[in-house]
């Protein structure tokens, strides 16, 4: 009837998982590559793919409780302060990032972050959908 064995499913998991965080590292590198105020700390290579990697455990943890949170903010800015919550997140994951494994990106200031953020979500749309 359709039931996938339980050592199949957990490899596609898997293999879904590791496709999102090399979509994650090539979406931090562009990122890196674009934006002036988004500098590497600690490797070119390593960089992105642990910041990618801390990316995705905020966006996990944390992110739902600030869209929570900052509900009106997004309904008042019809939307905009998700934009805001994307850059914070960006940020966080620098920071967690270059201090737990010290490599990481460093962002200078909030217009680098936001600019940073989009560029992350758009390359990680495009690229998601070429995988997909």
């Amino acid at each position: 009837m359709g039931l996938v064995p339980r050592a199949a499913a957990s490899k596609e998991n898997r293999m879904a998982f590791i496709a999102k965080w090399l979509v994650g590292s090539i979406a931090v590198g562009v990122a890196v590559w674009l934006v002036p105020g988004i500098e590497v700390v600690g490797g070119t290579w390593a960089a992105p793919i642990f910041t990618a990697l801390f990316l995705a455990i905020v966006n996990a943890l944390v992110k739902p409780v600030l869209k929570v949170l900052g509900f009106p903010l997004t309904v008042i800015s019809l939307g905009l302060f998700l934009l805001v919550i994307n850059a914070f997140m960006l940020e966080l994951a620098g920071y967690l990032s270059r201090n737990i494994t010290h490599a990481g990106i460093l962002v200078d200031g909030f217009g680098a972050a936001l600019l940073g953020a989009v560029i992350v979500s758009v390359v990680s749309m495009m690229l998601g959908g070429v995988i997909r």
